[in-house]
């Protein structure tokens, strides 16, 4: 936003000598390379030269050496310490000598950044003042702990707005500008003004201070005799000085002022009128962090929240922020579904009865109200009430039963003190749907009381706790889907780590993983392909999509997948599925989606960001399952969201997370699809897109998919359509595709 944009010549004079000090040169370059960010830098509008000075004035380069702002930072950052003494007088009278060295000789405004401690050892008030008498525009910028009467001395009037300070370089640059403008430079951007405030010129002087009196002997008056004395004991000490003073700078309107962003979103401004808003989880539904999920499924929904001393005041009140989160993010003005909330220790208390609130406002309010008790943790117990009492709503109409799936979250972080082992009866007695909340330790007791691993969600962290709404979500919702996506056409692959940094033991978890994945799926050319790449260094494919059309076949080949042992590169295994997996020629179907799950342990990622973002370009999502512990902004930039990232802590908890695995993907897979994401011609067609279809357009090939290269003399043809048409593709018969192109193939 701030450039200075005019015909101007600048001038830096930077102090090279011995009271600066190389590690302050070294700063003071910087700092004049960052006043050059607010210089519009160009042959015709401002140009920039430097001399360094000590003992000597040198000059580093002239005005009309370096006409672009990235030649001239170079050239500053190559700019070498002299060292001397401090003469400031001597290198001001080589300017009244010499000039502006390759300027444009006072036709156009001339400015000197004087970039100094101050510390001269002459007189500077005589040449300074001739300086300004020629009409050139002086800053006098403090490096170090400046004295700021010598600057004061050397800066233009008023100076206030001449006198800056090299230690905060942004704040420099802004008072630099805000001084030009209106003068030299054009006005300020529009909503932008220069406004003055209070501010302080900070810096450390060497002062005498009275410590005491010591005894000391001095000599008399007669011969042979001395006498006892009191003498001041004086030592020398630094103080900092704040001189007050008042600053002027360029002020403009932050966009996020006026706080855009919903929900508890944080703002970012980018410049005078463009801000992002960074989400909290379970938001993000648009631009200004509306809620994104909403129970797409109709279900009577019951909250039991451990309100025993095990789970501690702290846990408590962490549960009832999440229940808050979850409500705001998914339960809507019209939302399909009853809420009720109970909590438990020795005694069960259904203290927000389901649906007792239909406005989440008044839901809210009531959660709110909710207190912590502190008693024994009775989990079986605090169930089994449930069971029977929990669900006793009133039927819309008095000649229809409530039908809908009845299902409780359970949110506990605390052993239960009474036996759990009948709960997963009670529940199923009462044909309920019961889903375990609680931290890793819990998992155990979880798994006992929801009666299996899919219906359990655990947490690493309290904040990790906020970031399972989406999961709890899809929990909710998969009351009535069990089963996942047995009838979704999908093209699926993994890429499995096989590196010496997984071993060949815990590559055996993750083929198992796979294997338990691969069950979910009806495997043949219609409905779901898979193909699996394995990688170390390189990647292998072990087979491709259109190599197994049955679930035994392609069981079978995994358990013959062998351990590679070389060093990681999931970047490698990434371009490889981009090249040579998902593609036409490969057995990749248009108009299906299409999904990798990369398995790591969070080795050989540094080169995977890339590949994935183009996977990703072409309509390819990619999920990331890493075991244990690794940089989570290096997994972010890989699987591009938080919500394509599965964390898992060791190998051997990956057998609870297949099921919520497939049911990521089958999720996905009900996206719409663009027919020409990623690209399904061949030999560098061009697909274009149509109304529900998509044609190739072939250069020297010819067929569907430009598979057949045209010969000599030929004319192109097509053994399905006309000649001179283009191949035209629709989703119907699609899911057939492949099975007919090779067919054609063999013909």
């Amino acid at each position: 936003v701030m450039q200075c944009s005019a015909s101007l010549d600048v001038l830096f004079l930077l102090d090279g000598s011995y009271s600066i000090g190389k590690g302050s040169f070294e700063r003071s370059k910087d700092f004049a390379g960052k006043l050059c960010d607010a210089l519009d830098i160009h042959p015709d509008r401002v140009r920039v030269g430097m001399i360094q000075f000590s003992s000597t004035p040198h000059l580093e380069f002239p005005l009309d050496s370096y006409l672009t702002k990235q030649e001239v930072k170079e050239r500053i950052k190559r700019t070498l310490f002299r060292g001397g003494s401090t003469e400031i007088g001597r290198a001001l009278k080589y300017i009244l000598r010499k000039g502006f060295p390759g300027g444009r000789n006072s036709s156009v405004p001339e400015v000197l950044i004087v970039i100094s401690d101050g510390n001269s050892q002459g007189s500077t008030a005589v040449p300074a003042m001739q300086v300004k008498e020629r009409h050139i525009t002086v800053f006098a910028v403090g490096i170090k702990f400046p004295r700021w009467e010598e600057l004061h001395v050397l800066a233009s009037e008023p100076p206030e707005q001449h006198l800056l300070f090299a230690g905060d370089a942004d704040d420099a640059a802004n008072g630099l500008y805000s001084a030009l403008t209106g003068s030299v430079c054009t006005t300020t951007a529009p909503g932008c003004k220069v406004e003055s405030h209070p501010c302080e010129r900070r810096t450390l002087e060497t002062v005498k201070e009275l410590a005491g009196n010591y005894v000391c002997w001095k000599g008399s008056k007669q011969p042979n005799a001395v006498q006892a004395s009191l003498c001041p004991f004086i030592r020398w000490k630094r103080v900092l000085l704040k001189y007050p003073s008042r600053c002027f700078r360029t002020v403009c309107p932050d966009p996020c002022d006026s706080q855009p962003c919903q929900n508890g979103g944080t703002c970012v401004s980018e410049g005078l009128d463009r801000y992002h808003c960074l989400c909290l989880v379970g938001y993000g539904g648009d631009f200004h962090c509306a809620a994104k999920l909403s129970l797409e499924c109709s279900v009577d929904l019951l909250f039991l929240l451990d309100s025993s001393a095990g789970v501690t005041l702290e846990g408590f009140l962490r549960y009832k922020a999440f229940l808050k989160r979850f409500l705001q993010a998914v339960v809507g003005q019209d939302s399909p579904m009853n809420v009720g909330v109970a909590q438990y220790d020795d005694d069960v208390r259904i203290p927000i009865e389901l649906g007792q609130h239909k406005d989440t406002r008044s839901l809210m309010k009531n959660v709110d109200a909710l207190n912590f008790s502190g008693g024994r943790t009775l989990t079986g117990r605090a169930l089994q009430y449930i069971a029977e009492h929990g669900f006793r709503s009133t039927p819309v109409f008095a000649d229809m039963q409530d039908y809908l799936p009845r299902v409780v979250v359970l949110l506990t972080d605390s052993k239960s003190q009474d036996s759990v082992a009948e709960a997963p009866q009670y529940v199923k007695d009462q044909n309920l749907f019961l889903i375990g909340v609680g931290s890793s330790f819990m998992r155990a007791e979880l798994t006992k009381v929801t009666g299996t691993p899919q219906q359990t969600i655990v947490y690493s962290d309290p904040q990790d706790l906020f970031n399972r709404i989406p999961e709890l979500q899809r929990r909710i919702c998969s009351v009535d889907n069990a089963e996942g996506c047995q009838a979704q056409s999908l093209d699926l692959a993994f890429a499995v780590d096989a590196s010496s940094g997984v071993g060949p033991e815990n590559f055996l978890h993750l083929r198992h993983f796979v294997r338990s994945s691969c069950l979910h799926f009806t495997i043949n050319r219609d409905v779901t392909q898979i193909a699996l790449v394995i990688y170390g260094r390189k990647a292998h494919t072990a087979f491709a999509l259109a190599t197994h059309t049955s679930n035994s076949a392609l069981l079978q080949a995994i358990d013959q997948v062998p351990f590679l042992g070389d060093s990681a590169s999931a970047g490698s295994a990434l371009q490889h599925i981009y090249d040579d997996v998902m593609t036409v020629q490969k057995g990749a179907r248009p108009g299906v989606n299409k999904v990798v799950v990369l398995l790591t342990n969070g080795g050989g990622l540094q080169d995977a960001a890339g590949p994935a973002q183009q996977l990703r370009h072409n309509g390819i999502l990619v999920f990331v399952v890493v075991v244990g512990d690794t940089e989570r902004d290096t997994l972010l930039r890989v699987a591009g969201s938080p919500s394509y990232l599965v964390h898992i802590s060791s190998y051997k908890d990956l057998q609870y997370y297949h099921n919520f695995i497939i049911e990521r993907i089958c999720e996905e897979a009900k996206s719409p699809v663009n027919l020409c994401k990623p690209n399904p011609c061949m030999n560098q067609g061009v697909c274009i897109l149509g109304p529900g279809s998509y044609r190739c357009e072939c250069h020297g090939w010819e067929g569907p998919h430009c598979e057949s290269r045209i010969l000599r003399g030929d004319s192109p043809r097509s053994p399905i359509l006309p000649p001179h048409s283009h191949g035209q593709w629709s989703p119907r018969g699609l899911q057939h595709f492949s099975r007919a192109f090779w067919h054609t193939k063999r013909y």
